[in-house]
């Protein structure tokens, strides 16, 4: 009998751990970060406003934000206080080659959850819900997609916005002349070059991108939207104690008014470096899933 008390009277202890969040025992990812004492961060260098390089050349941007808060949680679960963070510049062609080697712990970038992409990594609930949408010059002629038959139009290399566009131009019959850049960069130069009649890509990367040039009003949206689009952090596939962890962390951050709070300082507020506003206010789909976070695609 007093054997059997001693054990009850540790049972609560062994379920309490049985039931912790994650541990390096029960994730690859954790075991590696703890065994290096380091973390490595993907980032996107013209993802405004989730993650770019602000005026010191220093990634920040919304996914950065919570990417911080996951590192913190991850120094005090390892107790690491003194855990390295190294940063990783990623682009759409090689962010998900660079996550399955391992050579990237978490991409803290905007990129899009679906159901393919799930075939090869995780993802986070989602943290943004967008849409995909054609930028074009204001004094193009241009009000509609069904101007733009038989014009080149331009994506960006490993987007899901090429699916879209190629979607788009086989149901409308456009003719489409779809072409590649390397990055949002360089799509927005083709746009603004004349070298492209629309670009393509998520309505929030467009709107960083309009907001941060020098003259926002010479390029203008059209009218069209199509499917949502859930971002979400994204990291290597199968690793359950992380993807716990890292839901956890932004779970917590929704329920307690944190996360809005994060949002509206990248999102409604003056943003580096050139303390443009991109006033791109919390969609009801977003709403939605910060009451309900979950990691789901349409």
């Amino acid at each position: 009998m007093k054997k059997l008390v001693q054990l009850l009277g540790v049972l609560p202890t062994l379920l309490a751990v049985s039931a912790s969040p994650s541990t390096a025992a029960d994730s690859p990812t954790l075991d590696k970060i703890k065994s290096s004492g380091a973390i490595t961060i993907g980032y996107r260098e013209a993802s405004i406003p989730f993650s770019y390089l602000g005026a010191d050349q220093k990634p920040v941007g919304f996914s950065l934000d919570l990417c911080g808060a996951i590192v913190d949680r991850i120094k005090e679960d390892l107790k690491l206080p003194s855990l390295k963070i190294n940063y990783t510049p990623v682009n759409s062609s090689n962010r998900i080659p660079l996550i399955q080697s391992g050579t990237v712990d978490i991409e803290c970038g905007g990129t899009a959850n679906d159901k393919k992409r799930q075939e090869q990594v995780s993802f986070s609930v989602a943290t943004f819900v967008s849409q995909p949408r054609w930028l074009v010059k204001t004094d193009s002629g241009v009000k509609s997609a069904s101007d733009l038959k038989g014009k080149t139009i331009v994506v960006t290399q490993g987007s899901n916005a090429i699916g879209f566009a190629q979607g788009v131009n086989a149901k409308e019959q456009l003719g489409l002349r779809i072409v590649q850049a390397k990055d949002h960069a360089e799509s927005f130069l083709m746009l603004n070059t004349g070298r492209a009649a629309a670009f393509m890509e998520d309505d929030i990367l467009l709107a960083g991108l309009k907001a941060a040039a020098p003259n926002p009003n010479a390029v203008a949206f059209l009218p069209e939207g199509y499917s949502k689009i859930y971002y979400g952090l994204m990291f290597t596939k199968g690793d359950a104690g992380f993807k716990t962890l890292v839901d956890d962390v932004l779970s917590k951050q929704m329920a307690s008014g944190q996360f809005e709070k994060t949002y509206a300082k990248w999102f409604n507020s003056p943003i580096p470096p050139k303390s443009e506003n991109l006033a791109f206010p919390l969609s009801d789909a977003l709403k939605d899933r910060i009451v309900h976070p979950s990691d789901a695609v349409d």
